[in-house]
């Protein structure tokens, strides 16, 4: 204790000086006018800038959920314009019954938000992982989709993750079809760009153009029809020649794919026993 009273006498000096300054700044800013408004100013341009930096940071932490949010968004805007571009072709003649409940499935659809955890996009069967499983909904042969289009197909499920089979795969295959028309065939991916997979299967009747859109057929109970694919770049022919292969570029860059929406199609079951009794029946 001694020993601070005689360091505090030692610098007492310095103390005193540091009070005075602080007095005259005090009595300077706060009864000169225009110091006072010249520290006012500063002061508040302190104020915002920190302000600012804070908002910004708000930000940065919460783009996680805004791009979740916007994924859910554009998933929903797609399914809504699949929709309005039937009933504006039903406008144009009698709708059916079929087409009618087709309409009602894809308002239904449910889609479960998920997280890629890992991605691979140069090997020829890449896989992604996602970071949900069985526990939050997801099943086997479910299609995935981001914002922007296609991704592909649950193969494997655990509790809480599972693997997805991309488009970028050379096992992978979707029903696709050009939009507006009855001509479809199956999506595949040779390897090299993951921007570009073939469609293959289009009979050399089919009237189309580079730039048409291709989607989901709906011929299979993994994905609604009308999903967006891609669109055609180039026009090839099949190896036999009897059909043409598009080569399609996709609306999906998966190597940069970040947050994707598994879809559960409630007609999926159903649709499943349906095909397995035919198979059963062709059997006998």
């Amino acid at each position: 204790m001694k020993g601070w009273l005689e360091w505090f006498k030692t610098h007492l000096h310095w103390f005193v000086f540091l009070a005075l300054e602080a007095t005259s700044l005090v009595m300077l800013f706060r009864f000169n006018i225009f110091h006072h408004s010249v520290w006012a100013t500063q002061t508040n341009a302190v104020v915002a800038k920190v302000l600012e930096w804070e908002s910004d940071m708000h930000s940065y932490l919460q783009l996680k959920e805004a791009n979740e949010q916007l994924v859910d968004e554009n998933l929903v805007l797609m399914h809504n314009n699949q929709i309005l571009r039937d009933e504006l072709a039903a406008l144009k003649h009698d709708t059916s019954y079929v087409e009618t409940l087709m309409l009602e499935h894809l308002a239904d659809v449910k889609m479960i938000p998920a997280r890629v955890i890992s991605n691979s996009v140069r090997m020829k069967d890449n896989i992604i992982t996602l970071d949900k499983g069985t526990l939050d909904g997801v099943r086997e042969e479910m299609g995935v989709v981001s914002g922007t289009g296609v991704v592909g197909i649950v193969y494997q499920c655990s509790p809480h993750y599972s693997l997805v089979l991309p488009i970028l795969n050379s096992h992978s295959s979707i029903s696709c079809r050009l939009r507006g028309t009855d001509f479809f065939g199956s999506l595949t991916w040779k390897g090299g760009s993951t921007l570009d997979a073939y469609l293959n299967g289009i009979p050399l009747h089919a009237r189309f153009r580079v730039g048409d859109v291709v989607e989901t057929s709906g011929h299979s109970s993994v994905f609604p029809e009308g999903i967006f694919v891609g669109k055609v770049s180039e026009v090839l022919s099949s190896a036999d020649g009897t059909s043409y292969e598009l080569k399609v570029r996709l609306s999906v860059d998966i190597a940069t794919l970040r947050n994707v929406n598994v879809i559960e199609n409630p007609e999926k079951a159903e649709l499943d026993t349906l095909r397995a009794n035919i198979v059963r029946t062709e059997a006998l």
